[in-house]
């Protein structure tokens, strides 16, 4: 090889690792079906977590983050596009199907959503499901535009990794994350492999870490569940309180491989919880009036926190924040440009996040009843401003499923988030005028189109 070509090729490969250099990594973790109020740094009694607490005392934190909508698809859609739900327009975990023969009980219901997972209907839908949200920009994609590389591991309801962008991944294309649900409960190989790679290549990276934990099975180590048998209230909330542990050491885990990769410093992590989980205290199964699927905080508001040693001073904010503002933050810390016409603003701007009037999300069925029209699957509106915070119901009516009641016909209902964090004081009656204030903005958001 010619000398000249010899040095050329060499300064290349240094400008290539300087330039990596420049771009921090970026590690996004998400928890599965996790509660607001089980951290210790938010405050709990009932669950440890060290390694999420050292995270937040580390972290720019908004203890009062918000999901888009407290069903794990949508939410995710969200965190990636930067948009609303009925922007991206992914309102469902399904399409939605007629009733399959056979579904009686829990063995039968069972068998009846294993069957319909297979139909040719369900497999079309899904499809037009994926294609609806390629249609929006999507954070990997984005990246990797950027010239980093990125892993997919655990929830993804997308499609197969590539769908997002990702270049490398752990799905392979089954409807919640196939093969990718090892992450964590099995094997954090996939994700320390790639991180290694990652930094012996000169490439930055992005990697995406939402196992499904704490979300059931809840299926801790006994060296765990020990821990809480006679401390939480019932042996559900017991195996609940000891996934969340569980969950919290693989965050120590993965962070110990960035330590000792030397990472550390050249790494942002955010965190955040795709939708909350309240164990009920009379069978193994969620509250689903107050947590996950309902428009309450117990299912839509997560702490969120974004991390940068060195970078980004630790503080705990007052201001409300969205899943929406993942994308923008992390496009602008990473130097990259940000689409235009999306709906979040970022976390570092001081300003930005007193203006902002509220946040706000929606609740809708568990299958998409008219994939396209977002209305169609609508079931509450809400929007938090300042301490104050407004559900207003769809009217829709669809009857019961095995997740509860869909009929969303009350009332609105107006909550001092300061004074009763838990939502048990309507105050509509009482207040009319903040009730009527508060539906115009939430309106002129989304008209119900």
């Amino acid at each position: 090889m010619p000398r000249f070509l010899s040095l050329g090729l060499a300064w290349l490969a240094g400008l290539c690792v300087a330039l990596a250099a420049d771009r921090p990594n970026i590690l996004m973790i998400v928890s599965d079906d996790h509660a607001w109020f089980d951290y210790g740094f938010m405050g709990s009694q009932a669950v440890r977590t060290p390694h999420l607490d050292r995270l937040a005392a580390e972290s720019r934190v908004f203890p009062r983050g918000y999901v888009t909508n407290s069903l794990c698809g949508p939410s995710l859609a969200s965190m990636l596009t930067g948009r609303h739900v009925h922007r991206h327009g992914i309102t469902g975990n399904d399409p939605r199907l007629p009733a399959i023969e056979g579904a009686n009980g829990a063995k039968g219901a069972a068998k009846a959503a294993a069957a319909k997972q297979k139909s040719a209907a369900f497999l079309a839908g899904r499809a037009k499901m994926i294609e609806l949200f390629q249609r929006s920009p999507i954070l990997p994609r984005l990246l990797a535009d950027q010239g980093y590389v990125s892993l997919q591991t655990g929830k993804w309801w997308m499609g197969p990794y590539q769908t997002g962008g990702f270049t490398e991944g752990m799905t392979k294309g089954g409807r919640h994350g196939d093969d990718g649900l090892d992450i964590g409960r099995k094997t954090l190989a996939p994700l320390t492999d790639f991180i290694s790679r990652a930094k012996k290549d000169g490439k930055p990276f992005f990697a995406w870490y939402a196992p499904m934990m704490p979300h059931d099975p809840h299926t801790p180590p006994e060296r765990l569940l020990a821990k809480y048998r006679d401390k939480s209230p019932t042996p559900q909330a017991a195996k609940y309180h000891a996934m969340v542990e569980w969950f919290d050491e693989t965050i120590g885990e993965v962070r110990a491989h960035l330590e000792k990769e030397g990472l550390t410093r050249d790494t942002i992590i955010v965190y955040i919880a795709d939708n909350g989980w309240i164990p009920r205290t009379d069978k193994p199964v969620v509250d689903f009036e107050r947590s996950k699927q309902s428009p309450f905080d117990g299912g839509v508001r997560t702490p969120i926190f974004v991390s940068w040693p060195g970078r980004i001073p630790p503080a705990m904010m007052a201001e409300a924040a969205s899943a929406v503002d993942i994308l923008p933050t992390l496009l602008k810390l990473a130097g990259a440009p940000v689409p235009a016409g999306g709906d979040g603003i970022d976390l570092l701007d001081d300003a930005a996040l007193k203006a902002r009037p509220f946040v706000a999300g929606q609740n809708s069925t568990h299958d998409i009843l008219e994939l396209g029209r977002p209305a169609a699957s609508l079931r509450y509106r809400w929007l938090v401003a300042g301490d104050l915070k407004l559900i207003v119901s769809s009217g829709l009516k669809t009857g019961t499923s095995q997740s509860g009641s869909y009929d969303a016909t009350e009332p609105p209902r107006l909550f001092d988030l300061k004074a009763d964090p838990h939502e048990r004081t309507d105050l509509a009656a009482a207040r009319p005028e903040d009730v009527k204030r508060l539906t115009a903005l939430l309106d002129g958001w989304w008209d119900g189109r």
